[in-house]
């Protein structure tokens, strides 16, 4: 049944005179190496989350050039373009994501970050280790597409470029939810939301989504352990809060292994820091942990938060210190709207070839792309970066990710005709 209704759908659509394509192509051609060559300077001149000064300066003067209505300082750094077709119709958004990460790149390009910065009170890289460098290229590149060929717009379309989806430093706002609490999607208002991300482990051409819940909420959380200090040859005078950590993480990973139905959705509790003690044969006062949670079933999401409350304390207790853990929502759940990705993959399906665009299951990484899609329906998929034959590519926010230029176009091809498609239907 699912065969024929994709067969229908997609004849009807051929029907349509915007199914046989915008007639871009010399335009993708022309626009292709322009992409690349942002993507390689953005790269190089990378900048953390509230801090992209520069790259902001660089998509603002890009859009200014083309025509494009522009407001800056959106959500502290963020960038918002609005370009009106040649006739009225509705408005759909566009949005990249502009920040990078603390990382230092072992990476040996000519183009590779030496950039260093301050982040958490310490001297870190700076790398765009997640692809945001190619989002911010691919969106400037659409825009440019777009704004020469105003004569095929029906409608607005509006280009958002985002800074700090990975989070804002503490203390601070700032991301998605941040844009959307000023206002990005009034003003004109946005009746549907297009994104992507480039994935190093997804071939170049290959184009990856899944309708309804694609990405896990994340939170993060923060757990203060207090103990008692000793010298480390007596750790019998006092309370040792590296030893209550250790038993807190083991604790935590229970609840994924013995108390959640992983066979419904995945989950993941994970420590990404510990900070605790001074000097070798000192027990420390005090340790320090700091994590993320994931999950894809709101249920399930409630359920994990309450049993973390509730044993961190008591574990602590059990072994003579004290403990507070504090849960922050950093994203929610990224969903893709059923009817929204429906009419658009045979869009996908004919810029990227059938055999090409696949469906694939929910994954735990998240995105606040799902803060746009919790107030417009939207539509968010994955675009292949990696080298084709390459067996061993390199994951996500490590030093040595890397994206094969090659697989740029792809992506400046399918938010232009997705946005063509969706107004010009509409």
């Amino acid at each position: 049944m699912k065969n024929i209704l994709r067969t229908v759908c997609v004849a009807l659509l051929s029907l349509s005179a915007f199914s046989q394509g915008s007639g871009l192509d010399e335009a993708y051609a022309r626009i292709e190496p322009k992409v690349i060559e942002w993507r390689r300077d953005i790269h190089q001149n990378p900048e953390l989350s509230n801090r992209e000064f520069k790259t902001a300066e660089k998509i603002a003067a890009h859009l200014r050039s083309l025509g494009i209505e522009v407001q800056t300082g959106v959500a502290h750094t963020g960038v918002v373009g609005v370009l009106k077709g040649s006739s009225p119709g509705k408005t759909v958004a566009l949005r990249a994501d502009i920040d990078a990460l603390p990382v230092y790149e072992r990476n040996d390009l000519p183009f590779k970050s030496t950039v260093t910065s301050e982040f958490l009170g310490e001297t870190v890289g700076v790398m765009h280790a997640c692809g945001h460098d190619t989002h911010t290229a691919i969106l400037m590149g659409v825009a440019e597409v777009m704004a020469k060929n105003k004569d095929k717009i029906k409608g607005t379309v509006k280009f958002i470029f985002q800074p700090a989806e990975e989070g804002p430093p503490p203390g601070e706002e700032g991301g998605a939810l941040l844009m959307v609490k000023e206002g990005v999607l009034k003003n004109p208002d946005v009746d549907a939301i297009f994104g992507l991300h480039i994935n190093s482990q997804t071939p170049v051409g290959v184009i990856r989504y899944k309708s309804g819940g694609a990405m896990a909420a994340a939170q993060s959380f923060t757990i203060h352990v207090k103990g008692k200090q000793s010298h480390g040859s007596q750790p019998w005078a006092g309370v040792d809060p590296i030893l209550i950590s250790a038993k807190i993480i083991d604790g935590l990973q229970t609840i994924i292994s013995r108390e959640t139905e992983l066979t419904n959705e995945a989950a993941v509790i994970t420590v990404g820091k510990i900070k605790s003690g001074v000097r070798f044969n000192i027990i420390p006062e005090s340790a320090e942990m700091l994590g993320t949670i994931r999950t894809l079933d709101y249920g399930m999401k409630d359920k994990l938060n309450k049993r973390m409350m509730d044993m961190v304390p008591t574990i602590a207790k059990a072994y003579g210190g004290e403990a507070t853990i504090e849960i922050r929502d950093a994203t929610d759940i990224t969903y893709n709207d059923p009817k929204l990705v429906s009419a658009m993959l045979p869009t996908l399906e004919r810029v990227a070839g059938e055999d090409n665009v696949q469906e694939q299951k929910a994954i735990t990484g998240a995105e606040d792309f799902s803060y746009f899609q919790r107030e417009v329906p939207g539509f968010f998929f994955f675009l292949g970066g990696m080298t084709p034959g390459n067996t061993k590519p390199f994951p996500h926010h490590t030093p040595d990710f890397f994206i094969d230029d090659s697989g740029l176009i792809l992506g400046v091809k399918a938010l232009t005709e997705l946005s063509l498609d969706y107004l010009n239907r509409s």
